[in-house]
């Protein structure tokens, strides 16, 4: 069979072919369950609803929606409202550099898959 009509030439990898984002983003789910569980500590309902969603899409999107999932994480970190106001620097800071990993392996990728 040819490759259109297998449709291997448009077949977008799966999360699971791509080891380095995979790890990345569970890396990333497992700081944002600590994340989690600090401000339902705390109980700060606003970001506890911001971030029920993310620990499971950070597991489960694929690289598409995982790059959408990272820079609704990142903006957790806003200029003028940040998680950093309310939740302590030892859940917030591992967070934010877990996602920024995941969004360096994912801009890694989609250059690697361009060139």
């Amino acid at each position: 069979m040819t490759e259109a009509r297998t449709g291997e030439s448009s077949r977008r990898p799966m999360r699971h072919e791509r080891p380095v984002i995979d790890e990345a983003g569970l890396d990333a789910a497992r700081h944002a369950d600590r994340l989690l569980a600090a401000a339902r500590a705390l109980g700060s309902e606003r970001w506890i609803a911001y971030l029920e969603p993310l620990p499971d899409h950070l597991r489960d999107d694929e690289p598409t929606a995982l790059r959408a999932t990272a820079t609704r994480c990142r903006a957790a970190y806003g200029v003028k409202d940040s998680i950093r106001d309310t939740l302590p620097a030892d859940v917030t800071e591992p967070f934010l550099d877990s996602i920024d990993r995941l969004i360096r392996e994912l801009n890694r990728e989609s250059h690697r898959s361009r060139g």
